[in-house]
C-alpha cells in the first residue's frame, strides 16, 4: 500500500469514528407552540414548555438514546423552521391533511378528534349545527385544518384567521365576532380551567372536521422516521401514551 492510499485509509477511518461519536450523542431540534394546552405550551413557572407532545418526544427520546431540545415557537412557523431545517422534528398539535404530506412527513397518528366551538358566555342560543352561525363572523387560528373547511361552507359573512387560540377566544369573549373553532381537547381544557371565562363550549356542536395529530420530519429523512414509528408503537402498546394522555385530562 502507497503513502498516499495509507494516509487517505487513516482519514477515512478517523471521519467513520468521527461520525460515530456525533451520532451518539445527537441533539435534535423540536419545534413546539406555547399557545397549545395541554398538547404544548410554555410553562410561566419552569420557563418551558410542557404537554402531552412534549411528554412522547421525552419517552421517545429516552427510548431512543438520543436528547432532545424542545423549541417554543408560533404555529404558522413550525413547518418552514422544519423544511429550512432550523429544527429537526415538529412535537406539536399537527393535524395531518394531504396538504401538509405533501410539505413534510409524517409520522403514524398520535392522537385524534375534532373541532370545538364557542360563543360568548352570554349567548343562551342552542345552536346545533353551523347551518345557525349562516351569515355571521366566525374565527379559527390560522395555519390549522379548520380555516379551508369554514370558508367553503359558504355560510359565514367573513372567516376571521388569528394568530393564536387566545386571540379567536378573546375576540368571541369581546363580542367581536359570532363564534370560534379550534381543537377540541384544547378550547375544552381551557375552558374547563376558567382560562376564558367570557366564552361557552358548545356542547351540542357536532364536529364537521375530523383531525389525526402527528409528529412530522423532513421529506426524506426516513431514518429519523422509522426510529420515531418504532418508539411510538412501543409506548402505545406498554401503556406509556395512555399514561401522558391520562395526565392531561384526554382519556
Amino acid at each position: 500500500m502507497t503513502k498516499t492510499m495509507r494516509a487517505l485509509a487513516v482519514a477515512v477511518a478517523v471521519g467513520a469514528a468521527t461520525q460515530g461519536v456525533a451520532a451518539e450523542g445527537q441533539v435534535l431540534r423540536a419545534g413546539s407552540t406555547p399557545t397549545g394546552v395541554p398538547f404544548t405550551f410554555l410553562d410561566t413557572k419552569t420557563e418551558s414548555v410542557q404537554g402531552v407532545m412534549v411528554d412522547l418526544m421525552r419517552a421517545i427520546a429516552k427510548d431512543q438514546g438520543f436528547a432532545v431540545d424542545i423549541q417554543a415557537m408560533p404555529f404558522s412557523t413550525l413547518i418552514p423552521s422544519l423544511t429550512s431545517a432550523k429544527i429537526d422534528i415538529i412535537c406539536a398539535a399537527l393535524g395531518m391533511t394531504a396538504q401538509r404530506a405533501e410539505v413534510v412527513a409524517f409520522t403514524d397518528p398520535v392522537y385524534g378528534y375534532g373541532e370545538a366551538m364557542v360563543v360568548n358566555a352570554k349567548d343562551p342560543k342552542a345552536y346545533r349545527g353551523l347551518e345557525d352561525l349562516k351569515g355571521d363572523v366566525v374565527g379559527t387560528q390560522v395555519g390549522t385544518v379548520y380555516v379551508d373547511p369554514m370558508r367553503k361552507t359558504g355560510l359565514f359573512s367573513e372567516v376571521k384567521v388569528y394568530d393564536s387560540l387566545a386571540d379567536v377566544m378573546r375576540d368571541v369573549g369581546l363580542g367581536r365576532i359570532k363564534a370560534g373553532f379550534g381543537d377540541f381537547p384544547m378550547v375544552a381544557y381551557q375552558v374547563s380551567q376558567g382560562v376564558h371565562k367570557d366564552v361557552r363550549l358548545v356542547r351540542d356542536h357536532k364536529p364537521t372536521v375530523e383531525v389525526k395529530i402527528a409528529m412530522a420530519v423532513r421529506k426524506g429523512d426516513d431514518a429519523l422516521r422509522a426510529k420515531l414509528n418504532a418508539s411510538l408503537a412501543k409506548l402505545k402498546a406498554d401503556g406509556t401514551l395512555d399514561a401522558i394522555l391520562v395526565k392531561w385530562g384526554l382519556k
